[in-house]
Protein backbone atom coordinates (compact mmCIF):
# COMPACT_ATOMS: atom_id res chain seq x y z
CA UNK A 1 0.00 0.00 0.00
CA UNK A 2 2.60 2.33 0.93
CA UNK A 3 4.12 1.97 -2.58
CA UNK A 4 1.76 2.25 -4.19
CA UNK A 5 1.20 5.56 -2.79
CA UNK A 6 4.54 6.86 -2.94
CA UNK A 7 4.15 5.69 -6.68
CA UNK A 8 1.39 8.12 -6.92
CA UNK A 9 3.47 10.96 -5.47
CA UNK A 10 5.91 10.18 -7.73
CA UNK A 11 3.36 10.45 -10.77
CA UNK A 12 1.77 13.53 -9.79
CA UNK A 13 4.88 15.19 -8.81
CA UNK A 14 5.96 14.62 -12.59
CA UNK A 15 2.98 15.98 -13.83
CA UNK A 16 2.93 19.07 -12.02
CA UNK A 17 6.68 19.56 -13.48
CA UNK A 18 5.49 18.56 -16.56
CA UNK A 19 2.87 20.92 -17.15
CA UNK A 20 4.92 23.71 -15.44
CA UNK A 21 7.35 23.43 -18.17
CA UNK A 22 4.70 23.37 -20.72
CA UNK A 23 3.23 26.82 -19.31
CA UNK A 24 3.80 29.61 -21.54
CA UNK A 25 4.62 32.71 -19.62
CA UNK A 26 3.51 34.90 -22.77
CA UNK A 27 0.47 33.92 -22.36
CA UNK A 28 -0.05 33.65 -18.47
CA UNK A 29 0.57 36.90 -19.43
CA UNK A 30 -1.96 37.54 -21.75
CA UNK A 31 -4.41 35.88 -19.12
CA UNK A 32 -3.04 38.27 -16.49
CA UNK A 33 -4.06 41.32 -18.36
CA UNK A 34 -7.25 39.80 -19.67
CA UNK A 35 -8.38 39.56 -15.27
CA UNK A 36 -6.68 43.21 -15.07
CA UNK A 37 -9.29 44.83 -17.87
CA UNK A 38 -11.80 42.57 -15.79
CA UNK A 39 -10.95 44.04 -12.12
CA UNK A 40 -10.01 40.51 -11.05
CA UNK A 41 -6.95 41.73 -9.18
CA UNK A 42 -6.52 38.48 -7.11
CA UNK A 43 -6.41 36.38 -10.41
CA UNK A 44 -4.22 38.95 -12.01
CA UNK A 45 -1.45 38.51 -8.99
CA UNK A 46 -1.92 35.40 -8.83
CA UNK A 47 -1.37 34.24 -13.22
CA UNK A 48 1.30 36.69 -13.10
CA UNK A 49 3.25 35.39 -10.32
CA UNK A 50 3.76 32.40 -11.88
CA UNK A 51 4.73 34.09 -15.09
CA UNK A 52 7.19 35.60 -13.15
CA UNK A 53 8.95 32.64 -12.10
CA UNK A 54 8.97 31.42 -15.77
CA UNK A 55 10.50 34.56 -16.69
CA UNK A 56 12.29 36.70 -14.38
CA UNK A 57 14.14 38.92 -16.92
CA UNK A 58 10.70 39.92 -18.75
CA UNK A 59 10.61 43.73 -17.50
CA UNK A 60 6.40 43.49 -18.62
CA UNK A 61 5.66 40.46 -16.15
CA UNK A 62 7.39 42.38 -13.80
CA UNK A 63 6.04 46.16 -13.93
CA UNK A 64 2.37 44.67 -14.49
CA UNK A 65 3.16 42.49 -11.00
CA UNK A 66 4.46 45.73 -9.32
CA UNK A 67 1.43 47.95 -10.44
CA UNK A 68 -1.42 45.14 -10.04
CA UNK A 69 0.29 44.57 -6.31
CA UNK A 70 -0.09 48.85 -5.93
CA UNK A 71 -3.73 48.75 -6.87
CA UNK A 72 -4.56 46.14 -4.33
CA UNK A 73 -2.35 48.11 -1.71
CA UNK A 74 0.29 45.30 -1.04
CA UNK A 75 2.88 47.89 -0.88
CA UNK A 76 5.50 45.24 0.21
CA UNK A 77 5.04 43.47 -2.59
CA UNK A 78 5.08 45.87 -5.44
CA UNK A 79 8.17 47.44 -4.02
CA UNK A 80 9.99 44.59 -3.64
CA UNK A 81 8.90 43.97 -7.72
CA UNK A 82 9.92 46.96 -8.51
CA UNK A 83 13.18 47.56 -7.14
CA UNK A 84 14.40 44.37 -8.53
CA UNK A 85 13.08 45.87 -11.70
CA UNK A 86 14.97 49.31 -11.89
CA UNK A 87 18.17 47.43 -10.96
CA UNK A 88 17.59 45.37 -14.89
CA UNK A 89 19.78 47.68 -17.06
CA UNK A 90 16.79 47.48 -19.29
CA UNK A 91 14.52 48.90 -16.88
CA UNK A 92 12.23 51.57 -18.54
CA UNK A 93 10.63 55.27 -17.15
CA UNK A 94 7.85 53.24 -16.19
CA UNK A 95 9.49 51.27 -14.02
CA UNK A 96 10.84 53.90 -11.95
CA UNK A 97 7.46 55.79 -11.75
CA UNK A 98 5.68 52.53 -10.52
CA UNK A 99 8.50 52.06 -7.88
CA UNK A 100 7.83 56.20 -7.01
CA UNK A 101 4.27 55.82 -6.64
CA UNK A 102 5.03 52.83 -4.11
CA UNK A 103 7.07 54.56 -2.12
CA UNK A 104 4.93 57.98 -2.31
CA UNK A 105 1.90 55.36 -1.12
CA UNK A 106 4.36 54.27 2.14
CA UNK A 107 5.52 57.95 2.92
CA UNK A 108 9.25 56.66 2.00
CA UNK A 109 9.99 60.04 0.87
CA UNK A 110 13.81 60.02 0.93
CA UNK A 111 13.98 56.52 -0.41
CA UNK A 112 11.60 58.14 -3.55
CA UNK A 113 13.79 60.76 -3.87
CA UNK A 114 16.88 58.95 -4.40
CA UNK A 115 14.92 56.66 -6.44
CA UNK A 116 13.65 60.14 -8.86
CA UNK A 117 18.10 61.20 -9.21
CA UNK A 118 19.02 57.79 -10.13
CA UNK A 119 16.15 57.71 -12.44
CA UNK A 120 16.65 61.12 -13.76
CA UNK A 121 20.80 60.33 -14.19
CA UNK A 122 19.69 56.92 -16.63
CA UNK A 123 16.67 59.31 -18.44
CA UNK A 124 17.85 63.32 -18.14
CA UNK A 125 15.24 63.57 -21.18
CA UNK A 126 12.40 61.94 -19.68
CA UNK A 127 9.42 65.01 -18.39
CA UNK A 128 7.65 62.91 -16.25
CA UNK A 129 10.25 62.02 -13.65
CA UNK A 130 10.57 65.63 -13.21
CA UNK A 131 7.12 65.93 -12.84
CA UNK A 132 6.57 63.80 -10.41
CA UNK A 133 9.55 64.82 -8.57
CA UNK A 134 8.83 68.23 -8.30
CA UNK A 135 5.53 67.06 -6.94
CA UNK A 136 7.25 64.74 -4.51
CA UNK A 137 9.11 67.91 -3.26
CA UNK A 138 6.77 70.86 -3.50
CA UNK A 139 4.86 70.57 0.10
CA UNK A 140 8.51 70.91 1.51
CA UNK A 141 10.42 72.72 -0.97
CA UNK A 142 8.38 74.89 -3.69
CA UNK A 143 11.44 75.95 -4.77
CA UNK A 144 12.78 72.59 -5.62
CA UNK A 145 9.84 71.43 -7.00
CA UNK A 146 9.52 74.86 -9.56
CA UNK A 147 13.08 74.30 -10.86
CA UNK A 148 12.77 70.39 -11.47
CA UNK A 149 9.34 71.82 -13.41
CA UNK A 150 10.84 74.38 -15.43
CA UNK A 151 13.84 71.62 -16.13
CA UNK A 152 11.57 69.23 -17.16
CA UNK A 153 9.53 71.88 -19.61
CA UNK A 154 13.25 72.72 -21.01
CA UNK A 155 14.60 68.70 -21.38
CA UNK A 156 11.16 67.20 -22.25
CA UNK A 157 8.09 69.98 -23.92
CA UNK A 158 5.80 67.08 -24.97
CA UNK A 159 5.23 66.02 -21.41
CA UNK A 160 2.23 68.03 -20.26
CA UNK A 161 2.51 67.54 -16.07
CA UNK A 162 5.38 70.14 -15.83
CA UNK A 163 3.47 72.81 -17.61
CA UNK A 164 0.28 71.78 -15.58
CA UNK A 165 2.88 72.36 -12.34
CA UNK A 166 4.27 75.53 -13.47
CA UNK A 167 1.28 77.42 -14.29
CA UNK A 168 -0.45 76.30 -11.15
CA UNK A 169 2.36 77.14 -9.22
CA UNK A 170 3.12 80.64 -10.75
CA UNK A 171 -0.44 81.33 -10.52
CA UNK A 172 -0.19 81.01 -7.10
CA UNK A 173 2.92 83.34 -6.86
CA UNK A 174 0.81 85.87 -8.87
CA UNK A 175 3.39 85.66 -11.58
CA UNK A 176 0.33 85.92 -14.12
CA UNK A 177 2.14 86.12 -17.29
CA UNK A 178 4.18 82.67 -16.96
CA UNK A 179 0.76 81.03 -15.65
CA UNK A 180 -1.31 81.63 -18.59
CA UNK A 181 1.72 81.07 -20.92
CA UNK A 182 2.27 77.77 -19.13
CA UNK A 183 -1.25 76.89 -18.93
CA UNK A 184 -2.46 77.64 -22.69
CA UNK A 185 0.55 75.57 -23.71
CA UNK A 186 -0.76 72.67 -21.00
CA UNK A 187 -4.74 72.92 -22.39
CA UNK A 188 -3.19 72.25 -25.65
CA UNK A 189 -0.91 69.25 -25.45
CA UNK A 190 -3.58 67.58 -22.44
CA UNK A 191 -6.79 68.62 -24.17
CA UNK A 192 -9.38 66.33 -22.93
CA UNK A 193 -8.92 65.84 -19.35
CA UNK A 194 -10.17 66.93 -15.76
CA UNK A 195 -6.81 68.78 -15.29
CA UNK A 196 -7.82 70.55 -18.73
CA UNK A 197 -11.09 71.98 -17.50
CA UNK A 198 -9.19 73.05 -14.38
CA UNK A 199 -6.40 74.87 -15.59
CA UNK A 200 -8.83 76.61 -18.57
CA UNK A 201 -11.23 78.06 -15.46
CA UNK A 202 -7.44 79.22 -14.25
CA UNK A 203 -6.67 80.70 -17.57
CA UNK A 204 -10.08 82.75 -17.41
CA UNK A 205 -9.28 83.86 -13.92
CA UNK A 206 -5.56 84.88 -14.58
CA UNK A 207 -6.11 86.69 -17.34
CA UNK A 208 -8.78 88.74 -16.09
CA UNK A 209 -5.52 89.83 -12.51
CA UNK A 210 -3.06 89.80 -15.77
CA UNK A 211 -4.97 93.35 -16.92
CA UNK A 212 -6.00 94.13 -13.20
CA UNK A 213 -3.94 97.12 -11.81
CA UNK A 214 -0.24 97.05 -12.32
CA UNK A 215 0.17 93.23 -12.50
CA UNK A 216 1.28 93.25 -16.37
CA UNK A 217 3.36 96.25 -16.00
CA UNK A 218 5.22 94.92 -13.10
CA UNK A 219 6.08 91.46 -15.00
CA UNK A 220 7.29 93.39 -17.86
CA UNK A 221 9.59 95.73 -15.36
CA UNK A 222 10.91 92.89 -13.89
CA UNK A 223 10.55 90.33 -16.67
CA UNK A 224 13.33 88.34 -19.15
CA UNK A 225 13.49 89.78 -22.24
CA UNK A 226 10.91 87.04 -23.19
CA UNK A 227 8.70 88.33 -21.14
CA UNK A 228 9.33 91.88 -21.81
CA UNK A 229 8.58 90.96 -25.53
CA UNK A 230 4.98 89.46 -24.61
CA UNK A 231 3.96 91.65 -21.90
CA UNK A 232 4.89 95.13 -23.94
CA UNK A 233 2.74 93.97 -26.72
CA UNK A 234 -0.25 92.94 -24.06
CA UNK A 235 0.16 96.56 -23.03
CA UNK A 236 -0.23 98.14 -26.21
CA UNK A 237 -3.20 96.21 -26.50
CA UNK A 238 -4.54 96.72 -23.22
CA UNK A 239 -7.32 99.23 -24.02
CA UNK A 240 -9.08 96.86 -25.64
CA UNK A 241 -10.70 95.28 -22.62
CA UNK A 242 -11.70 98.31 -21.68
CA UNK A 243 -15.24 96.94 -21.47
CA UNK A 244 -13.93 94.32 -19.88
CA UNK A 245 -12.28 90.28 -20.11
CA UNK A 246 -14.52 88.36 -21.79
CA UNK A 247 -13.88 85.62 -24.71
CA UNK A 248 -14.88 88.43 -27.18
CA UNK A 249 -12.79 90.75 -26.42
CA UNK A 250 -9.97 88.36 -25.61
CA UNK A 251 -10.16 86.76 -29.12
CA UNK A 252 -9.84 90.51 -30.53
CA UNK A 253 -6.57 91.32 -28.35
CA UNK A 254 -4.61 88.05 -28.52
CA UNK A 255 -5.23 88.26 -32.62
CA UNK A 256 -3.88 91.58 -32.59
CA UNK A 257 -1.00 90.55 -30.37
CA UNK A 258 0.21 87.55 -32.61
CA UNK A 259 -0.46 90.06 -35.66
CA UNK A 260 2.08 92.47 -33.96
CA UNK A 261 4.54 89.29 -32.83
CA UNK A 262 4.50 87.86 -36.37
CA UNK A 263 5.52 91.70 -38.13
CA UNK A 264 7.84 90.78 -40.23
CA UNK A 265 7.53 87.33 -40.20
CA UNK A 266 10.39 85.98 -38.00
CA UNK A 267 9.77 86.93 -34.09
CA UNK A 268 13.21 87.19 -32.57
CA UNK A 269 11.60 84.44 -29.43
CA UNK A 270 9.80 81.71 -31.95
CA UNK A 271 7.45 80.05 -29.42
CA UNK A 272 4.93 77.20 -30.71
CA UNK A 273 1.99 78.29 -28.91
CA UNK A 274 1.54 81.96 -30.44
CA UNK A 275 2.85 79.77 -33.80
CA UNK A 276 -0.08 77.84 -33.10
CA UNK A 277 -2.56 81.19 -32.79
CA UNK A 278 -1.90 82.28 -35.95
CA UNK A 279 -2.19 79.16 -37.77
CA UNK A 280 -6.07 79.42 -36.02
CA UNK A 281 -6.66 82.55 -36.93
CA UNK A 282 -5.47 81.76 -40.71
CA UNK A 283 -7.83 79.10 -40.73
CA UNK A 284 -10.46 81.06 -38.74
CA UNK A 285 -10.89 79.50 -35.86
CA UNK A 286 -9.47 81.57 -33.32
CA UNK A 287 -12.94 82.89 -32.59
CA UNK A 288 -14.01 79.26 -31.48
CA UNK A 289 -10.35 78.07 -29.59
CA UNK A 290 -11.01 81.02 -27.30
CA UNK A 291 -14.77 80.16 -26.62
CA UNK A 292 -13.44 76.92 -25.61
CA UNK A 293 -10.95 77.95 -23.44
CA UNK A 294 -12.48 80.88 -21.51
CA UNK A 295 -16.50 80.49 -22.48
CA UNK A 296 -17.26 79.41 -18.85
CA UNK A 297 -17.19 75.73 -18.67
CA UNK A 298 -18.51 72.84 -20.60
CA UNK A 299 -21.90 74.18 -20.35
CA UNK A 300 -21.51 77.66 -21.13
CA UNK A 301 -19.04 76.20 -24.32
CA UNK A 302 -21.77 74.09 -25.28
CA UNK A 303 -24.62 76.21 -25.82
CA UNK A 304 -21.93 79.37 -27.27
CA UNK A 305 -21.11 75.88 -29.97
CA UNK A 306 -24.87 75.10 -30.34
CA UNK A 307 -25.58 78.16 -31.63
CA UNK A 308 -21.83 78.07 -33.83
CA UNK A 309 -22.34 75.02 -35.05
CA UNK A 310 -19.85 75.04 -38.11
CA UNK A 311 -17.33 76.81 -36.02
CA UNK A 312 -17.21 74.35 -33.40
CA UNK A 313 -17.01 71.57 -35.06
CA UNK A 314 -14.13 72.43 -37.08
CA UNK A 315 -12.06 73.19 -34.07
CA UNK A 316 -13.01 70.09 -32.54
CA UNK A 317 -12.08 67.69 -35.88
CA UNK A 318 -8.61 69.80 -35.67
CA UNK A 319 -7.98 69.76 -32.66
CA UNK A 320 -8.36 65.86 -32.86
CA UNK A 321 -6.29 65.26 -36.35
CA UNK A 322 -3.80 66.76 -35.03
CA UNK A 323 -0.35 66.60 -32.19
CA UNK A 324 0.47 69.80 -30.90
CA UNK A 325 4.26 69.22 -30.19
CA UNK A 326 6.66 71.93 -29.02
CA UNK A 327 10.00 72.06 -30.43
CA UNK A 328 13.18 71.97 -29.20
CA UNK A 329 15.35 74.83 -28.10
CA UNK A 330 12.02 77.15 -27.53
CA UNK A 331 12.64 77.47 -23.37
CA UNK A 332 13.27 80.56 -22.14
CA UNK A 333 14.60 80.78 -18.59
CA UNK A 334 12.27 82.12 -16.10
Amino acid sequence: MKRIFFATLVLLSSYTVVKAQQQDPEKLHETARTFMKQGDLDNAVLVLDRANQLKPDDIEIAKDLAYVSLLKRDYSKSIDVAKSLVEKPNADVQSFQILGMAYKATAQNDECAKLYKKGLAKFPNRGILYSEYGELEFEKNPSTAIKLWEKGIEADPSCSGNFYNASKYYSQKNEVLWAVLYGENFINIESLTARTAEIKEQLTADYKRLFTGNTLADAVKKGSPFIKAVGNLFLQNSGMLAEGVTPESLTSLRSKFVLQWYEGDTPKFPYRLFEYQRTLIKEEMFEAYNQWIFGGGADSYATWAKNHDAEAKALQKYQRGMVYKIPAGQYYEH
